[in-house]
């Protein structure tokens, strides 16, 4: 790669004759295609390059096959005009009928290119460094750079306890709605006096259930935060809640209590209402509302404890094989075969019990519509569950391929050019150099700019002599400065907080090391996703 020295003029020679030389403007591309996000993804992804230049950039940067003649810099390929960086995981736990969901955010497919050899004197490492401070960008360890990107919507903004979003989904509604209708005709035949204020009565329960809900998740939220867990949200949805934390748990026993304390406060709760409930009399409205509250968070409780994945108690089973076996992945995969155990369970058997009148009815009651609503609710309440098992287990697959997303591997070389040089002289000397990126710098070697690669493309070839490089450049931020050294995690989160197409990427002391494109980036994770377990 050609790079800068300490005083950012470019070092002489070049390790790559100009007959083995690659189009600086041609993105890699390769096959593939990522699993689909349960949130849908953050950011537009790239365009994939047309096929035709697409075998022609699966190569290394400065590099071609056999036998290839040189490609010549009048021949680009290029992406979509904007691009962002790929959105990192997040683990979510949730309560109500008890869903937990994971998601991941993937890119456009293809395979990531490979960095060309290095310049001599300038020695690539092959081995992982903690992030370290740069000299030209500033940015402090584990610390993504301002600004930070735009707080995730879900609903209606409710409020921030402890720091964190809670949004009510639209869902939320419809189930708040239906909750009033089946409570009110209950109350009809416990307190007919009521009347029409039934419904105002059932209403007020349904919010106060959703409250209970609510706390379930907070419980989830204050023991992710004590953790040192980021948390994104808290939504209220259909059916229930969930707390959207955007890290795993670092140890087995962290993972025990952080999925035991949502069905713990859930227990604790219909204790309370139970103790309420012995202190008035029971065929009042204050009774009833709160001999309601007592069992469905016992239902809660108990629905959440079942062990399997997406639920409490299968992030519990997971903690506990975790533990047994010192791999996260072997838990995560017995908890998800469980959960789907588990939801093939409540498919057949949630409307064979109800009809046996094993769950509190009396079987000779159960008329055809009411078969059809149990089927209804069983095969939806399994279907939540086998996706969030099957979401699960494409989590762990992520987190455990995310160490193989690293800066320095995926860095494309770059040529320094000034302002003023013509955009056909720049890739003249790109070609010359197997580079497949251009930086412009100033006089004194200082990066101020990245040509944009779709803006190159743009450009017909005649008019390349004429066109100055400075035109087609995005001036540099800090957030577009990146350590080599970034890898995983900590490289999604630092391009998350500044979407752009292409980064600088610099060494420690602060050379240029070279141009990280998004579009490698996200189809390096398309194609560490699509790799086996």
């Amino acid at each position: 790669m050609d790079v800068s020295g300490g005083s950012g003029q470019p070092r002489s020679g070049n390790d790559e004759p100009a007959e083995q030389s690659a189009d600086p403007t041609a993105p890699a591309a390769g096959p593939g295609d990522g699993p689909g996000p349960e949130r849908g993804p953050r950011a537009p992804r790239p365009a994939a390059p047309p096929a035709d230049q697409a075998e022609e950039t699966a190569e290394e940067p400065g590099t071609t096959q056999a036998g290839r003649p040189p490609v010549s810099p009048g021949t680009p390929a290029g992406t979509g005009e904007e691009s962002t960086a790929p959105g990192t995981d997040s683990t979510a736990t949730g309560t109500g009928t008890g869903t937990d969901k994971d998601s991941t955010a993937t890119g456009t497919p293809g395979a990531a290119p490979t960095p060309g050899p290095a310049e001599p004197g300038h020695h690539p490492h092959s081995h992982d460094h903690d992030h370290r401070s740069l000299a030209h960008a500033g940015i402090a360890k584990g610390e993504p750079p301002e600004p930070r990107p735009k707080e995730p919507g879900g609903g209606i903004l409710m409020g921030r306890p402890f720091g964190v979003p809670v949004y009510v989904a639209p869902s939320w509604f419809l189930v708040a709605a239906l909750i009033t209708w089946v409570f009110g005709g209950q109350l009809d035949r416990v307190l007919p006096e009521l009347g029409a204020a039934r419904y105002l009565v059932s209403l007020f329960f349904a919010v106060a259930f959703y409250a209970s809900v609510l706390v379930h998740e907070l419980a989830h939220t204050v023991a992710a935060i004590r953790f040192k867990l980021p948390v994104r949200r808290i939504q209220l949805q259909f059916f229930g809640g969930v707390s959207e934390i955007e890290k795993e748990a670092e140890t087995p026993g962290r993972e025990f209590v952080l999925a035991f304390v949502g069905p713990l406060l859930s227990l604790v709760l219909a204790g309370l209402f139970y103790l309420a409930m012995t202190a008035v009399e029971p065929a009042t409205v204050p009774g009833v509302l709160l001999a309601g509250l007592m069992v469905s968070n016992l239902i809660v409780a108990i629905f959440n404890l079942l062990p399997g994945l997406p639920l409490d108690g299968g992030r519990m089973l997971r903690a506990v094989v975790w533990k047994l076996s010192g791999k996260p992945m072997t838990g995560t995969v017995a908890a998800a075969w469980v959960g789907r155990a588990l939801a093939v369970a409540v498919l057949v058997g949630l409307p064979l019990l109800n009809q046996s009148g094993a769950l509190g009815g009396s079987s000779e009651d159960v008329g055809g519509m009411d078969t059809v609503t149990d089927a209804l609710l069983a095969a939806i309440l399994a279907a939540i569950i086998w996706t969030g098992a099957g979401n699960s287990l494409r989590m762990a697959r992520l987190r455990e391929h995310l160490p193989e997303l690293r800066a320095r591997a995926l860095t494309r070389r770059a040529v320094p050019v000034e302002n003023d040089t013509p955009l056909s002289e720049a890739l003249r000397r790109a070609n010359a150099a197997g580079a497949r990126a251009l930086v412009v710098v100033d006089a004194d070697g200082n990066p101020l700019s990245l040509v944009r690669e779709a803006a190159i493309v743009g450009v017909p070839e005649h008019r390349r002599p004429w066109v100055p490089v400075s035109g087609l450049a995005q001036e540099l931020t800090d957030g577009m400065r990146v350590s080599a050294e970034l890898a995983g995690e900590e490289l999604l989160d630092v391009l998350r907080a500044t979407p752009a197409t292409e980064y600088l990427v610099v060494e420690e002391t602060g050379e240029i090391y070279g141009v990280l494109s998004a579009a490698d980036v996200e189809r390096a994770f398309v194609k560490a996703m699509a790799r086996p377990a």
